[in-house]
């Protein structure tokens, strides 16, 4: 009897905390919710970021991973870019690569589960986009592993070149192209995956005059090609970014691809810049013209350098602006790694802001690490001031200029908090932003992960107004539903 007039008691308090509360549209304009990319890679080559070491539990892999997550989220970054294949070995279950031995030590051995689903699921949870990463052409990261039976190296040796003690695959014949594009298809097919990325390896780097050249005369000869070889080893590199943007947009034209290519194009362009490394010439990366002729959704050039110099980032940055003729995303990458003594957090805010003021506001982190440790109190100064509210990825218009319904909303009050749910007609949206007004003034956005049809608000003070925007895979925005209170 006790225990059922003190269950009744609970129950009138709360409808007495919790009175209804009636939210009707109403006609207000929350303020326009930022654009911006704010990505960070996730390297696991070489342990890098991710797993802290081959050979743990698949428990402990994917809480290290849900950590990292969070923390990205936390921070409002809003997309992570992971490397799912450092060198023809996969993260993620496949047919055409083995696992990969960063994950459990040995090539070929199971880690128990498949990182990639996981860690889209994770990262979709949270609001964040997740971009598959891939080297191409790599066929080892490292001349200690062993491969596995299931390797490329093992099953196809013929399109396998040594050079300067690497291992890699020949970008002049044509079956290693396609394998290459038949591996990344495969993650766009069976993933639900954001993105496609590709970083700077084609051709390898030249390290040092001692390694000669690129062991491909025969392929060069067998192609019967009449260009010059240095143009014919362009035009394979050309043929196959081509391809793979077009071959991505005709399976699923949502993905986007990116590219993140050494940052300088050729020594001396734009004028003064200087690089003992020419793109063009060595790794044969004719990367001006991929951004020129459109194949590619973001372009993330790897402007690692300071702001001002020789090898300056704004000027290289503002070059790279002015070559993007079709309009694409350029989102530079910097260099969070690199802050230390000559190069404070600062300098890396300035560069954020320098993006801001570029053809799409944008930029990409190499790499999370140091801004989970908070070098420098990077993360920090984020934090406070660039990374005060929370944004959303810009949209790709060539992608798709399809509208969003906007969401139908409902608001409950219950146990003193407000309850808002919502309903969008046709495909899931990928997220919602929600937005509450609150003595008169709207509030930072809240982003939603779109699977979610609601979203718990503090009851008290209770919003004189709530808006929420449906955002589509293409990253198109409906406009805001608002309601106020009656």
């Amino acid at each position: 009897m006790i225990r059922s007039l003190a269950a009744a008691a609970a129950l009138i308090l709360s409808a007495i905390a919790s009175p209804a509360l009636d939210y009707v549209p109403v006609r207000d304009s929350p303020p326009a919710i930022a654009r911006e990319f704010r990505a960070a890679w996730i390297a696991t080559v070489f342990n890098i970021n991710w797993p802290s070491r081959p050979g743990l539990p698949a428990a402990t892999q994917k809480a290290e991973l849900a950590r990292m997550l969070d923390r990205a989220a936390a921070m409002n970054l809003n997309a992570v870019i992971l490397q799912v294949r450092p060198g023809c070995d996969a993260l993620y279950e496949s047919k055409l690569d083995p696992w990969s031995n960063w994950l459990t030590g040995t090539m070929g051995q199971s880690p128990g589960y498949d990182p990639l689903a996981f860690a889209v699921a994770e990262a979709h949870a949270r609001g964040l986009e997740l971009h598959a990463w891939f080297n191409p052409f790599r066929a080892l990261s490292s001349p200690n592993i062993t491969a596995s039976s299931g390797h490329v190296t093992r099953r196809h040796p013929d399109w396998v070149r040594k050079y300067n003690g690497k291992v890699w695959l020949d970008p002049g014949l044509k079956d290693a192209r396609e394998f290459a594009l038949r591996v990344m298809l495969d993650v766009v097919k069976r993933y639900d995956v954001d993105g496609i990325h590709i970083d700077d390896y084609f051709y390898p780097y030249p390290e040092g005059k001692s390694a000669g050249e690129f062991p491909d005369a025969a392929s060069y000869k067998a192609s019967g090609s009449r260009l010059a070889r240095d143009d014919w080893r362009r035009a394979n590199i050309d043929g196959f970014v081509e391809e793979l943007y077009r071959s991505i947009k005709s399976s699923k034209p949502w993905v986007k691809f990116g590219i993140s290519p050494f940052g300088i194009w050729r020594p001396g362009v734009p004028s003064g810049t200087t690089a003992s490394l020419d793109a063009y010439g060595m790794l044969y990366a004719d990367s001006r013209r991929w951004l020129r002729e459109g194949w590619c959704d973001y372009f993330s050039p790897q402007l690692y350098w300071p702001i001002a110099g020789e090898q300056g980032y704004a000027k290289l940055l503002s070059w790279w602006d002015s070559e993007n003729v079709k309009h694409r995303h350029v989102w530079p990458g910097i260099a969070a790694d690199r802050i230390g003594a000559s190069r404070p957090a600062s300098e890396h805010g300035r560069q954020i802001e320098l993006a801001r003021g570029g053809t799409s506001a944008g930029h990409v982190h190499w790499n999370l690490k140091p801004l989970l440790a908070d070098t420098r109190g990077v993360a920090g100064m984020l934090a406070k001031s660039h990374y005060a509210q929370k944004a959303l990825v810009p949209p790709s218009p060539w992608l798709s200029r399809s509208s969003q319904a906007e969401p139908k909303l409902s608001v409950r009050a219950e146990g003193g908090a407000l309850y808002v749910d919502w309903k969008t007609s046709g495909p899931t949206p990928r997220n919602y932003a929600v937005q509450v007004k609150i003595n008169g003034r709207w509030q930072a956005p809240n982003i939603s992960a779109g699977f979610r049809k609601g979203v718990r608000l503090p009851g008290s003070p209770a919003p004189e107004a709530i808006a929420v925007t449906a955002v589509n895979i293409y990253g198109t925005a409906s406009r805001p539903t608002v309601v106020g209170r009656r």
